[in-house]
């Protein structure tokens, strides 16, 4: 009767994301509507989607696993994402939103060749490159999110579950676009704040308070201070978590939600809506990790990603367990449908318009993108499909790859009159570079790969811009309308 309840509850949940997928197909007819949905989104759709495909799985199950194992040190990764989350809200949403607009960009591949003037085509090319390599890693760890709950909860075979979630997720991002992945993320994002809310509530009365907790903590082993050890290690344990927050300036599935915004006027609404289900959210995902010590002796299911799924499932009858667990789904499906919807964007707009068929019409383009998303989904779920594959491992990588590879370049693009095209492509190169570099030789163990791939794009651009002026008279006028208008 249990896994019953639990099965009707999520074949009505995923029917209604299919409903979503093709109400939305109707109404997207052209290209920028497939992948910006028409720059009209609301201010609630903006800000909850934004942050719900944010989060993705690795909010209800990486990090909670990570606090399980490590205790409460794990927590500056949280502090990490809340300060990169506000500064990203405060300085790049307003003006990339203008921006992008005024250079009739699509993509963010496209707003870098427009914004900097590129005559060669590179910064484009490469970037479009860079964003389908790491989109590959990061759709995979949702994917494998996905095959962890359908294993947990119904006993399927794990490469099954995968492919499962994968079909889903395909259906309802290649019919509906843009706007269909927003809307699901709208309903995904709140579901996704209730149960982080109500579990939490609920374990600890279960387990007794807090008291039990700090019991069971030192009963592990496991440090109850914020800082674990002493000396350069610690400091640079805590500088590798609370890094995490500067990924956020490149991370084209978040800065797509600033794109399509309908009015820069909205954009403080949402960062307060934004900032709120944040906090909360994060709060509520290290309680999470916390109280499981004090439930379980061991990490349930073997693995301590999995600690949510169980919790849920041994504290609520079946009929809301599997809402509360269709949260989890949500999590995961909210990531991956803007990912693969940002990929398409990359290979529709950045390689085959581009390069391929510069007149390709309106309702070409669209079927195009639907092709590609069918494309790298594929490629993500074979990457997924290896089970031992730890979900916060692979988004860590691809995180710090965007990170890397797109902040500091999206940063000078807003607030560099002088940064020229040169500057922003070796920029990008270096970052990227670097962090593989770092990643392969071993030292992420060390200091996580985002921060010397973040240090050395900026060191590169500020070393370019000193030898290449950049000296173009319309550059600059567009560059002081932006900052005009987003003062106002």
């Amino acid at each position: 009767m249990a896994q019953t309840a639990t099965i009707i509850t999520f074949i009505v949940y995923l029917i209604f994301l299919l409903g979503v997928g093709f109400y939305f197909y109707k109404k997207t007819s052209n290209i920028e509507d497939y992948l910006l949905g028409g720059r009209g989104m609301g201010k609630w759709v903006t800000a909850l989607s934004a942050q719900a495909s944010d989060m993705s799985g690795w909010l209800l199950m990486g990090l909670p696993g990570a606090v399980f194992l490590s205790g409460v040190s794990q927590s500056w990764i949280a502090i990490g994402l809340f300060i990169g989350t506000l500064l990203n809200w405060i300085l790049v949403a307003p003006r990339l939103r203008v921006y992008t607009e005024k250079t009739n960009s699509l993509t963010m591949a496209s707003f870098l060749e427009e914004r900097f003037k590129d005559p060669t085509g590179l910064l484009r090319v490469i970037c479009a490159i860079i964003t389908l390599i790491f989109f590959a890693v990061y759709a995979s760890s949702g994917m494998a999110g996905a095959g962890k709950l359908f294993e947990s909860m119904f006993g399927l075979d794990y490469k099954l579950a995968v492919i499962i979630g994968c079909v889903v997720i395909v259906l309802y991002t290649m019919l509906g676009g843009f706007m269909a992945v927003c809307w699901t993320d709208l309903f995904q994002g709140i579901l996704m704040f209730i149960s982080i809310v109500v579990v939490p509530i609920a374990a600890l009365k279960g387990v007794g308070g807090f008291k039990s907790i700090n019991t069971a903590l030192i009963a592990k082993g496991i440090s109850t201070s914020m800082v674990n050890g002493a000396g350069m290690g610690a400091f640079l344990a805590i500088i590798s978590s609370a890094a995490w927050g500067i990924g956020y300036f490149g991370q084209p599935h978040i800065l797509v939600r600033f794109m399509s915004i309908k009015s820069v006027k909205e954009v403080s609404s949402s960062t307060i809506i934004a900032i709120i289900w944040v906090i909360i959210s994060l709060t509520g995902a290290i309680f999470v990790g916390l109280i499981g010590t004090a439930m379980y002796a061991t990490p349930p299911g073997g693995d301590s990603e999995k600690v949510f799924i169980y919790m849920i499932a041994d504290l609520f009858n079946p009929w809301i367990g599997g809402i509360l667990l269709a949260a989890i789904l949500s999590a995961i499906m909210s990531t991956i449908d803007s990912q693969l919807l940002v990929s398409s964007s990359a290979l529709t707009e950045d390689f085959y318009q581009k390069v391929i068929k510069k007149d390709a019409s309106e309702k070409e383009l669209i079927i195009v993108g639907r092709i590609c998303v069918i494309i790298i989904s594929v490629i993500a779920m074979l990457l997924a499909l290896k089970p031992d594959n730890s979900i916060l491992g692979l988004v860590s990588y691809a995180w710090g790859g965007f990170g890397a590879a797109f902040g500091p370049v999206i940063l000078m693009a807003l607030f560099s009159k002088k940064t020229s095209w040169k500057s922003a492509l070796g920029g990008m190169i270096a970052g990227a570079v670097v962090l593989v570099l770092w990643k392969q030789i071993g030292l992420g163990s060390v200091m996580y790969e985002i921060v010397p791939g973040f240090i050395a794009n900026f060191i590169c651009m500020f070393i370019i811009n000193a030898i290449v002026k950049q000296d173009d008279a319309e550059m600059d006028r567009i560059f002081d309308e932006v900052v005009s208008e987003t003062k106002n």
